[in-house]
C-alpha cells in the first residue's frame, strides 16, 4: 500500500501539485494500522492509501487539507476507545500518533524582468531552492548565458507572454522591468490570478499610480490587497544585490507562512526601494 503512496508523491511532485501525507508514527495498544501506515490527501480531497478507517482517519483527513493551505505540519493523538469501537465497529482499545506533512514541489518563481534586480533574484533565489523562469523581451538581458541556472528564459513580449501563459496557483511572480509602463503592462496580465505571491517593486508613489490605473480597469480593491506592493522586507537595502536579497526575503517569509496578503493601506506605509 505504501508503494502506491510514494509513487503518488513523485507524480504529484512532477506536477507540481500540492498534497500532505499523513504516517502512523506510533501506536500503543490494539490498533487498525501498524506504524509507518501512510496516506496521501490532495487539495481536492482525492487519497491514495490509508491509515485504517473509521474517524479518526476521517478527521485526519481534514486536517491534511488544513495542513495543505496553511503549509504546516501537525502531530495528531487518537484515543482508540469505546466511543471509536461503537462509531466503526472496530474493538481496539489502543492509542496512536499520527504526522501530517506538507508537500509541495520545489516553488516556481518567475521573475519578469531580467535587468539588475531580476539578475540577482535569480541567482540568489535559486540557491535557495526556488525552480526560477525569466522573462523579458530583450535578448541583450533575458538569456541562457545570464542565467545559466534557471529552468527557462523567455525571450518575449511580456504581456503576450503572461497573458497566454497559465502560471501555477502555487507560483511565485516578481514584477521588476525596466519602467512604468512596462510594469503597468504586466500587472494588468496578473492581477486578480491565484498566485502563491505577486510582488511590484516600485517607490510607493509608483505603486499608487499602478493600482489608480489597475482599479480604472476594473480590478476589484481585495485583489490588489494582495500584492506585495512595494516589494521585499524593510533591510534598508540600497544595491540591486540588497533589493534582491529583500526580495528574496520576503520569498521566504511568505514560503514559511509567515507573511500573508497585507492590506494596501499597510503598504502605502512600507519602505520602498528605489526602482533600478
Amino acid at each position: 500500500m505504501n508503494q502506491e503512496v510514494f509513487a503518488a508523491v513523485t507524480h504529484a511532485l512532477e506536477r507540481g501539485e500540492p498534497a500532505a501525507l499523513v504516517t502512523i508514527v506510533s501506536t500503543t495498544g490494539s490498533t487498525p494500522q501498524r506504524v509507518g501506515a501512510k496516506m496521501l490527501v490532495f487539495a481536492d480531497g482525492r487519497m491514495v492509501g490509508t491509515i485504517g478507517g473509521g474517524c479518526y482517519e476521517n478527521d485526519a483527513f481534514w486536517k491534511a487539507r488544513e495542513a495543505i493551505t496553511n503549509r504546516r505540519p501537525q502531530l495528531l493523538h487518537y484515543e482508540l476507545d469505546d466511543d471509536f469501537a461503537q462509531e466503526t465497529g472496530l474493538i481496539c482499545g489502543g492509542q496512536m500518533s499520527v504526522y501530517i506533512e506538507p508537500i509541495e514541489p520545489s516553488p516556481e518563481l518567475y521573475v519578469i524582468g531580467a535587468g539588475h534586480v531580476g539578475f540577482h533574484l535569480a541567482h540568489f533565489a535559486h540557491e535557495a531552492g526556488f525552480r526560477v523562469h525569466v522573462v523579458d523581451d530583450r535578448e541583450k538581458f533575458a538569456n541562457a548565458d545570464r542565467f545559466p541556472h534557471a529552468a527557462e528564459v523567455v525571450t518575449e513580449d511580456i504581456p503576450v507572454w503572461l497573458h497566454r501563459t497559465a502560471l501555477p496557483a502555487h507560483g511565485y511572480v516578481v514584477v521588476v522591468t525596466r519602467g512604468h509602463t512596462n510594469d503597468l503592462d504586466a500587472m494588468r496580465a496578473l492581477a486578480g490570478r491565484d498566485l502563491r505571491y505577486l510582488g511590484l517593486i516600485g517607490s510607493r508613489a509608483k505603486v499608487a499610480r499602478i493600482y489608480d490605473a489597475l482599479k480604472s480597469d476594473g480590478i476589484d480593491v481585495a485583489q490588489l490587497k494582495q500584492i506585495h506592493a512595494p516589494i521585499g522586507l524593510d533591510i534598508g537595502a540600497v544595491t540591486p544585490q540588497e533589493i534582491a536579497v529583500s526580495i528574496l526575503a520576503e520569498l521566504i517569509a511568505v514560503k514559511h507562512g509567515k507573511i500573508a496578503g497585507r492590506d494596501a493601506a499597510e503598504l502605502s506605509m512600507k519602505w520602498a526601494p528605489a526602482k533600478l
